[in-house]
């Protein structure tokens, strides 16, 4: 099945997010923003600890069903006598449900600037590689 993945994803939070039944990340990460736009409360993610480059066939990664999901704003206004600069920054908040493991078949799309597109199966935590 193809998902949407979210690549560099901390070992420690997929580790947490296993353990618990609902865990909300905050993705600041460029490319992987650019993932979460194209999906919905009620889709599933693709989660890994690969960075966007090392992402090949064969890695692990974990399956997450979102269940809420918020883009936000923030506004960074610094000044002095001389200058005001303002700086915005955008993020999103996902709250995920982990729902399997799974490992990578191929890579269907890893374009810099848009959604990195995975095709992967799920697997059981007694199949070996």
């Amino acid at each position: 099945m193809e998902y949407i993945t979210l690549t560099g994803i901390a070992d420690s939070v997929i580790e947490v997010l296993k353990k618990h039944e609902l865990r909300t990340l905050e993705i600041r990460n460029l490319q992987n923003f650019f993932g979460i736009l194209g999906l919905n409360a009620g889709d599933n993610v693709l989660l890994t600890s690969t960075s966007l480059q090392d992402l090949t066939d064969g890695t692990s990664a974990l399956i997450a069903k979102i269940v809420q999901m918020q883009i936000s704003v923030h506004s960074i206004v610094s000044s002095n006598d001389i200058y005001c600069e303002e700086r915005e920054a955008m993020s999103a908040r996902i709250q995920l449900e982990c729902r399997s493991m799974a490992r990578v078949k191929s890579v269907v799309s890893n374009e810099l600037g848009k959604p990195v597109r995975v095709d992967a199966r799920e697997i059981s935590c007694y199949e070996a590689r």
